[in-house]
């Protein structure tokens, strides 16, 4: 029987999830939510969705459906994904899980006590590059983890025109939440402690009150250290929307990665020259394609199969509690301790 689906946001990602659910054999998209109705209607008739809902409580009340995709701006997750736990829907929310400590407790709770599946879409974790790069450390190749770098930046436009919110928010929140996972991913340990330093101007002086970069070293419990940039402050001629660079370096070998340039196709013509995205999301023969669709598909994959997430609770609270701590170094200026939580 197929799953019934709603989401919870008709925004640029939002969109994401609706072109993969609709091609999936396993799903039925049913409701859309979003508090803007003019907006959630034009997303309706867009992908043949039947219902229509400005509040997501009211979705719960009146709309029988099993698993739900929570894809508002980052500060709103924390009351809507308490909300469907606590209705015992299976969730998939968009990175971060929540942004505040009290949230992540609330989550934590309401899952548990209500015994449904969640899972962040921390989507990195799906990039053929660093899948490549984690399965060689695996492998063993790398041998012991050590160090790592991972710079991970967005083009002013990300700020500036994309998202609306963003003085709301945080590149923290919205790129450094993908860094924090990564890293804890390769390195297979927890955050123990972080230092961070920022700067601001750039986007103030354009009317946007969000910090411009943090550059923050993370030390884990095993010992190993790792340094990661985020900004959202690269210039717009930037070949992709992102900056990317990694190393990972390990006690028997280094992998690189620079996925900055996407010279992997260009087009030109006698205005532009383009790269498009042929990675992170992107069509072949009208099948959503690209990591960013890969690990929404694997959410449905898990809930059809009862196999585990690759991306379960801990990960998704624990990279939260760093990103917070993170905040917080930058803001004092001083090195902060992660404090955990049991989530059992």
């Amino acid at each position: 029987m197929k799953k019934r689906v709603a989401i919870v946001g008709a925004g640029v990602w939002g969109r994401t999830h609706a072109f993969l659910y609709k091609e999936h054999p396993e799903v039925e998209l049913v409701g859309i939510c979003d508090h803007d109705r003019e907006r959630a209607k034009r997303f309706a008739e867009e992908f043949e969705i039947p219902e229509i809902f400005e509040d997501h409580r009211l979705m719960l009340d009146r709309l029988g459906f099993d698993a739900v995709s929570v894809v508002t701006p980052d500060f709103a997750h924390g009351e809507i994904v308490v909300d469907c736990a606590n209705a015992g829907k299976d969730i998939l929310v968009e990175k971060p899980i929540a942004t505040t400590r009290e949230d992540l407790i609330m989550i934590s709770k309401a899952v548990k006590a209500n015994n449904i599946r969640v899972m962040t879409d921390l989507h990195n974790r799906w990039s053929p590059p660093f899948a490549v790069a984690k399965q060689m450390l695996d492998d063993g190749e790398l041998g012991d983890p050590v160090s790592a770098y991972f710079r991970l930046n967005d083009v002013l436009w990300v700020a500036t025109d994309m998202l609306p919110w963003s003085s709301k928010s945080s590149i923290l929140w919205f790129l450094g939440s993908h860094s924090v996972d990564t890293l804890r991913w390769f390195f297979g340990d927890e955050v123990d402690s972080v230092y961070s330093v920022s700067s601001s101007g750039v986007l103030k002086n354009l009317g946007h009150d969000t910090t411009d970069i943090y550059q923050t070293i993370l030390t884990f419990k095993n010992g190993g250290i790792a340094t990661m940039e985020n900004s959202w402050i690269t210039p717009n001629t930037n070949p992709c929307v992102n900056d990317i660079k990694f190393n990972f370096t390990g006690s028997r070998g280094m992998v690189n990665l620079d996925l900055s340039n996407n010279q992997m196709i260009e087009s030109f013509t006698q205005k532009e020259c383009k790269h498009p995205d042929v990675l992170v999301n992107h069509f072949v023969h009208g099948k959503a394609k690209g990591f960013a669709y890969e690990s929404i598909r694997h959410f449905i994959d898990c809930l059809a199969t009862g196999d585990e997430f690759l991306i379960n609770l801990d990960d998704a609270i624990n990279t939260s509690l760093v990103v917070l701590s993170i905040l917080e170094s930058a803001e004092k200026r001083l090195p902060v301790k992660v404090e955990y939580f049991a989530t059992d």
